[in-house]
């Protein structure tokens, strides 16, 4: 298997599984609270690490406790952390996330140190860029860090996953020859479409092939993933679980993708792979604790033939 880098965001999470999510000016009594690792990044990270990818991570974390317990977390999930640096004055990242009895969440994001991380930060991680068969990156970095990554990806003809997550505009350089791994929200921002019709879908995918992307994978929650390339698009059913907290749902599917990807698998399987990884993601409680192992996935295939 070839190897994988994520350029991305690390967190703590703060969670609190509540009744239902809160209105505005609402206040939620009772409720179970846990402490996790996320963010993007370092979720995509632990998920390719767990599923047995050679996976080196390029993230910021702060110079403070929470900093230390997520690098110990991820020198224990086997991740290569030689590109994982410290800022000296902000502090870790960390996001508050509010899950309802039904699954669906709520998060906010307080940044720190993953907005100090830099370009020249990526072009220190260049060697293991131009050796990797995948690199994969989010948008909950500096755009710009973003855009160096899929420079460099592109130098050395490394395959870019770009999840455009969470959703804002980009300039379409930054879609030009990646697999686009949006959801119907992410799709809906970058193309102004209306994705609430499968037509609607389909030509939002479509315009994303228009702009650049070399290959739309589009993420539909129990609908599935649409699978679109210039010449076809193409539903890949999901798996039927009972979701439990999709917190991490789409992080899973992406580190999955791109493991099934760095092995060589063409994109089909790649696809059922990843949405495997994300079916056994939602039926547990937290980010990266719920993130199966190559053993429970394959066991889950087998169950699923």
């Amino acid at each position: 298997m070839g190897n994988i880098v994520v350029v991305g965001s690390a967190n703590t999470d703060m969670i609190l599984k509540c009744a239902h999510l809160p209105q505005p000016g609402e206040t939620i009594l009772g409720g179970e609270f846990a402490m996790a690792g996320g963010g993007k990044g370092a979720n995509q990270a632990v998920a390719a690490a767990r599923l047995g990818g050679a996976v080196t991570f390029v993230a910021r974390l702060g110079r403070d406790a929470m900093g230390d317990q997520a690098l110990a977390q991820y020198q224990a999930e086997g991740i290569a952390c030689e590109h994982i640096t410290r800022a000296e004055s902000a502090a870790s990242g960390v996001a508050l996330i509010l899950v309802d009895a039904a699954g669906e969440n709520m998060i906010g994001v307080a940044s720190g140190a993953n907005a100090t991380l830099l370009p020249e930060h990526v072009a220190a991680a260049e060697a293991a860029i131009r050796t990797a068969v995948v690199v994969l990156v989010q948008l909950e970095i500096p755009l710009e860090t973003v855009a160096a990554a899929i420079r460099l990806a592109h130098k050395h003809n490394t395959r870019v996953i770009l999840n455009p997550a969470p959703a804002r505009a980009l300039p379409a350089e930054l879609l030009q020859d990646a697999v686009l791994t949006p959801n119907e929200t992410e799709a809906a921002i970058l193309t102004h479409q209306d994705v609430t019709t499968e037509a609607g879908i389909e030509n939002a995918a479509r315009q994303l092939i228009a702009l650049g992307a070399h290959q739309v994978v589009m993420t539909l929650g129990e609908r599935g993933a649409l699978w679109a390339t210039r010449a076809h698009t193409q539903i890949v059913p999901a798996f039927p679980v009972t979701p439990v907290d999709t917190t991490a749902a789409g992080d899973a599917f992406n580190g999955g993708l791109a493991v099934a990807l760095a092995r060589g698998d063409d994109m089909l399987p790649a696809i059922r792979y990843a949405s495997a990884v994300a079916a056994l993601s939602v039926t547990k409680f937290g980010a990266q604790p719920s993130l199966p192992t190559r053993a429970q996935v394959e066991t889950f295939l087998a169950q699923h033939a």
